[in-house]
């Protein structure tokens, strides 16, 4: 995985301070690959309440990230048990989820 332990930590800060403490996320794509770089972060947040307007607090939490680890490109989707989509269950299965 291409993410320090303190990326990872300051990624899971903002989600929980964002979505709560019982949010989740996952990291899947390229970030994964040791042999690879570049790329973007590719991340999946799950919550376990309603999200109303996900794509804004999408855009929100990625911006966030942005501030504090500088100019990377993040892509975030939200899974809030509301419409199920495919790429959540890739994101889970090929995914990792990340850790404090």
């Amino acid at each position: 995985m291409r993410l320090s332990q303190q990326y990872i930590d300051i990624i899971i800060n903002i989600a929980r301070h964002q979505f709560g403490s019982d949010a989740s996320v996952w990291l899947f794509g390229s970030r994964l690959d040791d042999a690879r770089r570049g790329g973007d972060i590719d991340l999946l947040v799950e919550v376990r309440h309603p999200v109303e307007n996900k794509p804004r607090e999408a855009a929100r939490f990625a911006a966030a990230i942005q501030w504090r680890l500088g100019d990377q490109k993040i892509d975030v989707i939200i899974d809030d048990g509301s419409h199920h989509q495919p790429i959540h269950d890739v994101a889970r299965q090929n995914g990792k989820e990340l850790r404090c």
